[in-house]
């Protein structure tokens, strides 16, 4: 184990207080680590690599920064602890050293509708100050230039409790900048009633098409049908102007349907309630296809889509509105900004500039503070999330980075190197999670950890420095230096889909045409316009497959065999051996604990203190009641099933008794992305940003599509996996799929066998396809950046 010092600090007569030079852990064992101890220097880098699911984010995120800040919610009050997240004590030994975390993570920002670039970074408050105070015609207080606050007015008389009790008459009223149409969305959307119902049918010929609504047994279909208000016999298209409109937009009121009180409401207020309340991301796939269909988004036309009252347009400053500013990029706001020249608001401006040319230094100039939070891939969040510390005059801090080149151009990488290396210059300890060669290299120091994912990892296999990784017998040690070469020959294509026109967000009129039957590689600087041109030009239609960065939801409850659907197979074989119902073999239905009600342990909510989760003295941590686990299939009951990993699954399921092609097909492809170390049954939690991806990965390769488009998959994948991975895409290929990669990753463009490359620069430096071809044509070429990046890469 290495114990590095800083130079100078135990000479003679040196302060005691400078020995503390060192983050000590001993003894960790948060999800799969093996009782791991390390010492890792203050204020030098320290980069934590293995294999995805090794256990670097458990000894980083979950051990170290998790107990800094327990530790520092520790420091307040009760009352204040009250509000607070409670975090419990993570499973080590010692933790000695710490100070202060900063987390930067990989977390997408919230997908509010509301939520924007500029409301996420405060940028758009600072906005708002400065056009209520140099703002012309002056229309009120910053809330009138938030599209979040709407106008409110009221009067009438209020009691005053105070002494002699009397009724006062008071008025209230505050300006909104809230567009009334759109109700600051900026966009207004339309049920597609077609979708819905076919009209040619009556109510009792079962005219709904919705998922789940069934005439005959339905209740939601029985209110309509025996609500009074329709007649259930006569097609919809004959119903009388009453009729439609109380079938419709009827307002919720109570009817009685087969002797039981229940709320008849109209059907499209019915529909905004039961679907598009609800996150997308998190429906059902079958869900989410009726909802893709039956709603349409379009620009709100009274706003035209800046989410503002018109009040809020027409206030302006040097001929700018608010409007105007937020769709500007942001390294154009800057100089805007930077032109003003106000003694009444120059703190204001300063900090104003400060952050927006921190937004460019940090490379996202090219976005525009009214785009969509949601919209960001993982990368962008996580730079958009440093903004606020780059200008810290803070010292002595720890801070922690989850893979901060994940979505960056190999041309990106050295300026967040250099941000990396400048927070530590400050005397700050930075601690990065990363798998990228060029940004292992700045490390002062390496934690190395595996040898394996999953139960096989959880020990540091190597601490030292870069060069000693080099000759080290590691996986990473031995993957470092790792190139790719360019291929002899690539395939032909079978044919092309032409993209004509192009022109989503900062796409110039873009004409392109991507080939067929090949692997397809798109790249560019970020913000170049990559995702704009594949995820807005391809159809996502039967045959198209696509799978982005959107986060994977689960909870606890969640784990690889219910994300996948393999517990439905699972569930079935039991039933059928043992003549009983599926649902008695899930965790989640009738087969759960009555104790733990499935969840295999018992939480105890301790105010704010950490809540102790306890083991389930009835179940043992199985989650099932004991008459379940009695039921077996091929000699095992459904917690030991449950307890397999991918790989023993596999061979379980795909020969003897238990033989179940369909449960055997799902575990293939789990196998084949690299998973086959999972459990089946372990929390969805627990697994690593890679380990998700690879899981995403696998579902979506069981769908039906002879175009699969992938965006970034080598995201949160050791140097070892990318290659398990190219002979995961080459398997698509060669069976006759056409793949789509977007990707800055220069092992997969090597691999690749046609290259777009989108640029030159990023936002409306952007747009335009600046190379088109081979691999071997573009680093003959090295026209562009990437090509001189991939050129120095294969070492051309």
């Amino acid at each position: 184990m290495s114990s590095a010092k800083r130079p100078g600090t135990q000479g003679p007569g040196s302060h005691v207080a400078d020995s503390h030079d060192l983050i000590r852990v001993h003894g960790a064992r948060e999800n799969n680590l093996k009782d791991v101890s390390v010492d890792i220097p203050k204020r030098r880098l320290t980069v934590f690599t293995g294999v995805s699911g090794s256990g670097k984010s458990s000894l980083v995120f979950n051990t170290i920064a998790a107990e800094s800040q327990r530790l520092i919610n520790e420091t307040y009050s009760a009352f204040v602890q009250g509000f607070m997240p409670t975090l419990a004590r993570p499973e080590v030994d010692v933790l000695d050293g710490l100070t202060t975390a900063i987390i930067v993570d990989q977390q997408r920002m919230g997908a509010d509708p509301r939520s924007t670039v500029g409301t996420a970074t405060d940028v758009n408050a600072m906005l708002r100050i400065l056009f209520s105070r140099l703002g012309e015609p002056h229309i009120g207080p910053p809330s009138a230039y938030s599209f979040n606050t709407a106008s409110v007015r009221a009067s009438g008389a209020i009691t005053v409790e105070r002494g002699n009790k009397k009724a006062v008459r008071a008025t209230f009223e505050r300006t909104g900048g809230m567009c009334t149409h759109c109700e600051g969305r900026g966009t207004v959307s339309d049920i597609d009633r077609t979708q819905l119902y076919d009209d040619s049918k009556s109510l009792a010929e079962g005219a709904f098409t919705i998922p789940g609504w069934k005439s005959d047994s339905q209740w939601t279909v029985q209110v309509y049908a025996q609500s009074g208000f329709v007649d259930p016999d006569k097609p919809i298209r004959e119903y009388t102007e009453k009729e439609l409109r109380d079938f419709l937009y009827g307002e919720p009121v109570k009817v009685k349907v087969n002797g039981v009180n229940l709320t008849y409401e109209g059907l499209i207020p019915k529909i905004q309630k039961s679907f598009l309340s609800k996150d997308k991301e998190a429906m059902q796939p079958h869900i989410r296809a009726f909802v893709e269909r039956a709603v349409t988004f379009t620009t709100c036309p009274e706003c035209e889509g800046t989410r503002l009252s018109e009040g809020a347009r027409s206030s302006k400053i040097k001929k700018i509105s608010i409007a105007d500013a937020c769709a500007m990029e942001i390294r154009d706001l800057a100089e805007w900004v930077r032109d003003l020249a106000e003694p009444s608001v120059a703190p204001l401006l300063t900090a104003l500039r400060d952050t927006l040319d921190s937004f460019v230094e940090i490379g996202l100039g090219y976005l525009s503070l009214d785009r969509p939070a949601g919209t960001l891939s993982g990368g962008e969040a996580q730079r958009v999330k440093m903004i606020r510390h780059l200008g810290s005059s803070l010292t002595d801090t720890t801070y922690v980075f989850d893979e901060p080149t994940v979505g960056l151009h190999p041309h990106d990488i050295q300026r967040m190197n250099d941000l990396l290396l400048r927070l530590r210059d400050k005397g700050n300890t930075v601690l990065v999670v990363e798998h990228k060669p060029e940004a292992i290299a700045i490390a002062d120091h390496v934690v190395d950890l595996g040898p394996g994912a999953g139960t096989a990892g959880g020990s540091v296999c190597f601490e030292g420095t870069v060069e000693e990784l080099r000759a080290a017998d590691t996986v990473t040690g031995r993957h470092l230096d790792d190139r790719a070469v360019l291929k002899e020959s690539v395939r032909k294509p079978a044919g092309a889909l032409e993209i004509r026109d192009a022109r989503t967000h900062n796409l110039q009129g873009v004409d392109v045409d991507v080939p067929l039957g090949v692997l397809c590689v798109v790249t560019g600087v970020a913000g170049s316009g990559k995702s704009s041109l594949i995820h807005g030009s391809v159809p996502a239609g039967a045959d198209v497959v696509s799978v982005d960065q959107s986060p994977i939801k689960g909870s606890r409850r969640s784990n690889p065999a219910t994300y996948t659907g393999l517990l439905d197979p699972i569930r079935k074989a039991f039933a059928k051996a043992n003549g009983v119902k599926p649902a008695l073999f899930s965790a989640n239905s009738e087969g759960a604990c009555p104790t733990c009600n499935g969840a295999g342990v018992i939480y105890t909510d301790l105010a704010m203190m950490a809540g102790v989760a306890t083991p389930c003295e009835d179940c043992e941590g199985k989650r099932f009641q004991p008459a379940v686990l009695e039921y077996r299939f091929g000699g095992r009951d459904i917690s030991e099933v449950l307890a397999m990993s991918v790989d023993r699954a596999e061979e379980f399921f795909g020969a003897g008794e238990a033989r179940t092609p369909a449960a055997h097909k799902i575990l293939q492809r789990l196998s084949d992305v690299g998973l086959g170390y999972l459990t089946l049954g372990q929390p969805l939690t627990t697994l690593s940003g890679g380990e998700r991806q690879r899981l995403k990965l696998a579902t979506h390769m069981g769908e039906k599509g002879g175009v699969y488009v992938l965006d970034e998959p080598t995201t949160g994948l050791h140097l070892a996996d990318v290659e398990q991975l190219l002979g995961l895409l080459d398997r698509l290929v060669d069976a006759g799929k056409s793949v789509i990669v977007i990707e800055h990753h220069q092992a997969v463009m090597a691999h690749a066998d046609w290259i777009i490359d989108l640029g030159p620069g990023a936002g409306h430096d952007g747009g335009r396809v600046v190379f088109e071809g081979t691999p071997a044509d573009l680093v003959a070429d090295r026209s562009t950046l990437t090509g001189e990046h991939l050129a120095a890469y294969v070492g051309a």
